[in-house]
């Protein structure tokens, strides 16, 4: 029996790497995963996901699908203020203290808003956003763009001064992205070359390098509905 998971995304690149890279990987195990970004407007979506925003259009959609399971992919990094446990969460030393302790909150808030079972709702909050996943192999990372090999060795030294990719922190100059803005030319785009260097990394790469990101695709294989 098959099982549609929507995935909420917090902007474009988001999606495409949920489309383009997880989800060919959980086909075969007939999962098959949807993603979406949410309505910030009438005529606008992505980022700027709100917990109230949240509430809303998860209710809506484990309404709307009743057979659908839904999960989040959304970063840590300017994460609304309003999520239940933010300030708690916010005081942890440890980031996966943190994102545990925020996504762990998150079900309880959304399970009981919507009224649906536990297992149709599987929070996920990325530390400390999307790129860091990128620094899970730089080699691969900067054979993305033929000029980019030339800025491999300071990517090499974002990697290795933290603990792991998903620890490279989330302040406004140093957040993952920035970084990759900052030391690339031609300058990192999100929405070319997030996806792109995706595939050249492997979601396997990712997952051995990033515990949080791994936790949540075991958890999305291994699921029980």
């Amino acid at each position: 029996m098959s099982l549609e998971i929507i995935v909420f995304a917090e902007g474009p690149t988001e999606e495409q790497f949920i489309k383009r890279i997880v989800a060919p990987a959980l086909r075969h195990l007939d999962i098959y995963l949807k993603p979406q970004t949410l309505k910030t407007s009438k005529d606008a979506s992505g980022g700027a996901v709100t917990f109230d925003r949240l509430k809303f259009n998860a209710r809506n959609t484990l309404r709307q699908y009743p057979n659908a399971v839904l999960t989040t992919f959304i970063d840590l990094y300017k994460l609304d203020t309003d999520f239940p446990k933010f300030l708690e969460s916010s005081k942890k030393p440890d980031i996966y203290q943190k994102v545990d302790s925020l996504e762990v909150a998150l079900h309880a808030a959304i399970v009981e808003h919507v009224g649906c079972r536990p297992e149709r709702f599987i929070p996920h909050i990325q530390p400390h956003e999307y790129e860091g996943l990128l620094f899970s192999d730089v080699d691969a990372l900067v054979n993305t763009d033929p000029n980019w090999p030339n800025y491999r060795t300071k990517l090499l030294k974002v990697r290795n001064d933290a603990e792991s990719p998903e620890h490279i922190n989330d302040g406004y100059d140093t957040k993952p992205s920035k970084r990759l803005e900052d030391n690339l030319l031609p300058k990192y785009k999100k929405t070319l070359h997030g996806p792109q260097a995706a595939e050249k990394i492997t979601l396997s790469t990712m997952e051995r390098e990033c515990r949080h990101f791994r936790e949540w695709m075991d958890k999305l294989r291994n699921i029980n509905f």
